[in-house]
């Protein structure tokens, strides 16, 4: 059953340019912020097997010694024969701790 005051459209007619102008920007702006968030949220998090294949693609070798802290996943690698402390933080950027 129809409520009495909801118009049947079909095909935008009884839609006037100016309403039709504005669901057009909703809808575009919708998209464009679900876009943005999956640009900006990562689709998942970084397997132990891929974190260590980025860190070795960065130069690091004999990746150990993996935990989770809250500034993302600190590790122990070696490069140019010194061991050093990295971080990976949630966008993927490893960063050397001194």
């Amino acid at each position: 059953m129809r409520k009495a005051n909801w118009p049947i459209l079909e095909h935008g007619a009884d839609i006037n340019a100016g309403e039709r102008i504005m669901r057009t920007r909703n809808i575009s702006r919708t998209i464009v912020w679900l876009a943005l968030l999956g640009v900006l949220s990562p689709a998942h998090a970084l397997t132990q097997q891929e974190l260590i294949a980025k860190i070795e693609a960065a130069g690091y070798t004999q990746v150990s010694d993996i935990k989770s802290t809250p500034e993302g996943t600190a590790v122990k690698a070696i490069k140019n024969g010194k061991e050093v402390r990295l971080v990976v933080d949630s966008s993927g950027q490893i960063k050397e701790q001194k």
